[in-house]
């Protein structure tokens, strides 16, 4: 059996977490050094416990089980060893090499976040603690792709969004107003709130791009209430897509508003580099939005994606202006185009 290799703190915030994000690494680089390694970290570890719970060559019972026990060693309840030993038998099993050398890096994950000051500790603990959670709802409610289920109601997508992402939101905004020195001209309570809602639109951008591909995999998120009000089934959307679109488009419109909680969250921010990083997702949302609205019932049998000279556009813009509010706000108004 090889040797499992080592990772660097550096290499963990620098190669990996670039190999297995498409936007937030360029975020990241926007941070200043006191908020570079608590975030990262806690992605790291979310997207870990997310590629866990997606390995579906593991039958679900496993998965739901090793997700537990993983969550548990984060939280500090479980041995590492253990962890690691629960997790080794996933690694084979990634088809994509990025994911397969996340998994590996986990041992190295977990003793970054033993090392780390207790206050950011006990906040990446307290949102893995939620992510996990919803993960773990996930594998639950669609524990049959053969079957195409639907969450019953609007508030479970709203819980859903919430424990995958808006706690997120609040979670970077504990970090911030602990870390900098008058972070914001809005209250603490205010940017919680807003920050929440914007990671809730963030991650409802990411239910309505992958709405076609998650209703083939057996797991439809829009409510079933819903769907009988215009007399469908979930597994008659993809069959049945212009009777489906009056709900697509409440929820695309449901998402714009988190969106632009997000905006309104980065205006409050007064330092440029932060606002920046903050931003930069509302920017990438906004045009995914745009670009779902002009494929219209085509988004659910495409794979619809900001192309990549679009996102080095916004950077770069939002660098030669130092994200100045009124820049931020144009950008903003020229995605959704």
């Amino acid at each position: 059996m090889s040797a499992r290799p080592s990772f660097s703190t550096q290499a963990l915030g620098g190669t990996i977490l670039r190999s297995v994000s498409r936007s937030f690494y360029l975020s990241i680089r926007f941070l200043p050094q006191q908020l570079r390694e608590s975030i990262p970290l806690a992605y790291l570890l979310a997207r870990t416990t997310d590629t866990v719970a997606d390995t579906t060559r593991i039958p679900g019972s496993v998965r739901m089980a090793t997700l537990k026990m993983l969550s548990d060693g984060i939280q500090g309840k479980a041995s590492r060893e253990v962890v690691i030993n629960h997790v080794a038998s996933f690694v084979p099993l990634q088809e994509n090499a990025a994911e397969r050398t996340l998994l590996d890096s986990l041992p190295d994950c977990l003793k970054w976040l033993e090392q780390t000051g207790g206050a950011d500790r006990d906040d990446i603990r307290a949102v893995l603690e939620k992510i996990t959670h919803g993960q773990m709802l996930d594998l639950h409610r669609f524990d049959n792709p053969a079957e195409v289920r639907a969450l019953q109601t609007a508030a479970d997508l709203d819980e859903y969004t919430y424990l995958v992402a808006g706690c997120v939101g609040e979670f970077w905004t504990r970090l911030c107003f602990r870390h900098l020195r008058d972070f914001a001209s809005l209250i603490p309570d205010e940017m919680l709130a807003l920050g929440r809602r914007y990671g809730m639109g963030l991650q409802l951008i990411n239910v309505l791009r992958d709405a076609g591909s998650d209703l083939r995999a057996g797991r439809c998120y829009f409510p079933e209430n819903e769907l009988r009000g215009v007399g469908l089934s979930a597994a008659q959307i993809l069959s049945q897509p212009d009777r489906f679109q009056p709900i697509y488009q409440r929820w695309m419109e449901k998402a714009q508003d988190g969106l632009e909680c997000g905006m309104q969250y980065s205006r409050a921010i007064r330092t440029r580099r932060v606002r920046a990083a903050t931003v930069l997702p509302a920017l990438i949302g906004a045009r995914t939005l745009a670009l779902l609205r002009q494929a219209g019932v085509s988004a659910l049998q495409r794979t619809i994606k900001v192309p990549r000279r679009e996102v080095r556009g916004m950077i770069l813009s939002l660098a030669i202006h130092l994200a100045s509010p009124r820049q931020v706000d144009t950008i903003f108004i020229r995605t959704k185009l």
